[in-house]
């Protein structure tokens, strides 16, 4: 019987012996096992909820997690100090002076628990050698079928039978609406929510034309229609934003391109608050330009949104002109608020953490 030493080194190489051997008579004396370090990272994560503390703490194993409701800024940035990374959501707003100050407090990692980094100074954070990661998709359905709920409850008034019922009221004048079917969907941006988006619009018997800086074949296959943004602001009885914010799409809905559609449009933005001109969306609806309009996002959300202002005087008197309207529907960043869609932006950012911390490639970097 030959005696050997078996070595099982990190995940499991052998060591065999140098001699020969009978390989059915083997003597195992001895197993050194060394297990690598695995070094957990301190995250800072901010903007949180109960929902955020739900979902990551049944997902997290390794990482320690030190949870802030407040947003990250230059009152709080300070909270930062002793941590390895910092996790932000869509309305932490990283200027240059507070990446500095991650800098200064030892973060190397900046997770993003959102698909969109216009919050984020980039050029700022690779002067700092600080890692910008995202979650570039989570169950874009979700947001998807959200524009679709905003659509079919400005169109059959849905709210407002619920609250009438609800007192008595039983009367259908003034809930008139329209068949979704055979009318022109503009979908601006075919990303992967524009395109679960077109899907949607398809199967309700819509047209749906397009625009974006490439054709989706797979959608052009189904009957999508891609066309200049000016045809598609033209043609389009329903237009729908899902394209990011950057400085060629911010203000994309403005004075100009609302002149371009039909009267009585139907506009619906679940995408980037500031892809619209509040001042001049105001404007429109009081002319009656547009007919409908659904948000799911605000220009100046960050300052509203996430927070229970049922018992305060709210001094943003744009919000407050739109909640005015019979035919605005504005809900606070909601399109994302799905089980599925809060799984995978939970087990993505620490996926994303995970790698970091072991060295390995991020295939969600930004920078």
């Amino acid at each position: 019987m030959i005696d050997m030493i078996l070595m099982i080194v990190g995940q499991g190489s052998i060591i065999l012996p140098k001699k020969e051997y009978n390989a059915t008579a083997v003597k195992i004396i001895s197993i050194i096992l060394v297990i690598p370090n695995h070094k957990s990272m301190k995250i800072a994560f901010f903007s949180t909820k109960s929902y955020d503390r739900e979902f990551f703490n049944h997902y997290v194993s390794t990482h320690e997690i030190i949870y802030f409701e407040a947003r990250l800024g230059s009152q709080t940035v300070n909270l930062t100090a002793g941590c390895d990374a910092v996790c932000v959501f869509v309305n932490d707003r990283l200027n240059a002076a507070i990446i500095g100050e991650l800098k200064k407090n030892g973060i190397k990692l900046i997770a993003l628990r959102c698909a969109g980094f216009n919050n984020v100074d980039l050029e700022a954070a690779k002067a700092n050698n600080i890692k910008v990661v995202r979650v570039p998709a989570y169950s874009p359905h979700a947001v998807a079928e959200h524009a679709v709920a905003l659509i079919l409850t400005l169109n059959r008034k849905t709210h407002k039978a619920y609250n009438r019922v609800r007192e008595g009221n039983f009367s259908l004048e003034r809930l008139t609406g329209f068949d979704l079917y055979g009318r022109t969907v503009g979908v601006i941006g075919t990303g992967k929510i524009g395109q679960a988006f077109c899907d949607i619009m398809l199967g309700f018997g819509c047209r749906v034309l397009a625009f974006d800086l490439l054709a989706n074949r797979e959608l052009t296959g189904k009957g999508v229609e891609y066309l200049p943004l000016i045809d598609v602001l033209q043609q389009s009885d329903i237009i729908s934003l899902h394209c990011p914010l950057n400085e060629q799409t911010k203000h994309i809905i403005n004075n100009q391109t609302l002149q371009m559609m039909k009267d009585g449009v139907m506009l619906i933005n679940t995408s980037r608050g500031a892809l619209i001109n509040t001042a001049d969306i105001i404007g429109s609806l009081k002319t009656g330009k547009v007919g409908y309009l659904g948000l799911d996002v605000y220009e100046q959300e960050e300052k509203i949104f996430f927070k229970d202002l049922s018992e305060n005087v709210i001094q943003d008197d744009m919000i407050m002109r739109l909640i005015s309207f019979p035919n605005v529907l504005i809900t606070s960043h909601q399109g994302f608020f799905t089980e599925e869609a809060l799984t995978q932006i939970a087990q993505t950012t620490l996926e994303n953490a995970d790698a970091f911390e072991a060295g390995l490639p991020l295939k969600n970097a930004v920078v």
